[in-house]
């Protein structure tokens, strides 16, 4: 692959398995981040993807990918999600008119959809609904409206990852993962409900497709399958590391929701605490979607989903690495 790559918010966790991915296959790439990668400091460059300035002066190559997100789930100011989101989408484009840069791949989300029905497919309606979830699918058409002005040369990828969980990520599934093996965890909710996921070293790989292919326009959901239940996974989980094939604790829906609303209250008066409402309904919901990831070139993951769980478990868990990089998201 004889092309330069841009990799816009590279320094975090898919952007350094995709920054690994590339490596690994000698293709050239630059970094552009609020913070200076810790794996590839001569190949990083402070950046604000918001900065007109930034981005004329740190900015170039054949082709990007926006990694760069305001995402986690608990900001209390919802410009932040706009600014970034949508504003340095924006700044992005005009960025890529003015330098000749005619591909982008951007990485969506599958928040967009919001509590969408089970097995939703790229097609399905969007409805989102939080910040996060509305200011992707403003940038989903910042992107489009770039594309649209030179259709001929243009092309645009665009990726909706499920949750993505790996090696060194301290994100939403790490916790539960943790909570699990500590003995602290209590399952909300009948637990029947399914939860699509997706393990970075093959989103990373996908990402690599997508650079190299020849689509002019294409959405795709990232989705590693087959699904796991609640109860699946973390009966799962148990059975690795604490030898127990059960869930443990159930505690019924109503009072889950309980705890959350009175964690909201206090998350007004400046108390933050590690439930809210949101999270009690995104846990004790389905989140199952559909891709049509293997129709671009034919593309396998690497690794199966329960590879990729085992991976994890065993460096986090079972033999972890005290040297190991760490990623704190969502």
């Amino acid at each position: 692959m004889s092309v330069f790559i841009s990799i816009i918010g590279g320094s975090g966790f898919v952007g350094t398995a995709l920054s690994n991915s590339l490596a690994k296959q000698q293709v050239n790439f630059r970094i552009g981040d609020l913070n200076k990668s810790a794996s590839y400091s001569d190949k990083s460059d402070i950046l604000d993807v918001r900065s007109g300035v930034d981005l004329k002066s740190k900015f170039t190559g054949d082709i990007v990918v926006n990694l760069a997100a305001v995402h986690r789930d608990d900001i209390i100011d919802p410009e932040e999600y706009y600014s970034t989101n949508v504003e340095g989408a924006r700044a992005l484009c005009k960025a890529c008119e003015e330098k000749g840069i005619n591909k982008i791949v951007f990485t969506s989300s599958v928040a967009v959809y919001g509590f969408a029905p089970s097995g939703t497919r790229e097609d399905g309606a969007i409805n989102p609904f939080n910040e996060y979830g509305r200011t992707k699918a403003l940038a989903e058409d910042v992107y489009r409206v770039w594309r649209e002005k030179d259709p001929e040369n243009r092309s645009l990828i665009i990726v909706r990852p499920t949750v993505v969980f790996g090696e060194g990520n301290r994100g939403n599934v790490y916790n539960l993962l943790n909570q699990i093996n500590s003995g602290a965890f209590a399952m909300i909710g009948s637990g029947k409900n399914k939860k699509s996921m997706a393990y970075v070293e093959n989103l990373a790989a996908f990402l690599v497709k997508c650079i190299a292919s020849d689509e002019k326009y294409a959405v795709y959901n990232y989705v590693d399958t087959p699904d796991f239940s609640m109860n699946e996974l973390v009966s799962l989980v148990r059975g690795k590391l604490r030898g127990k094939s059960s869930v443990g604790i159930r505690i019924p829906k109503v009072i889950g929701l309980m705890a959350g609303y009175a964690a909201d209250v206090l998350a007004k008066l400046g108390v933050k605490l590690p439930i809210s409402s949101i999270r009690v309904k995104k846990f004790c919901a389905s989140s199952e979607f559909s891709s049509a990831k293997g129709e671009l070139d034919g593309f396998v993951a690497p690794f199966t989903l329960q590879e990729g769980l085992d991976r994890t478990l065993e460096a986090e868990f079972i033999n972890p690495d005290p040297d190991r990089q760490i990623f704190y998201t969502e």
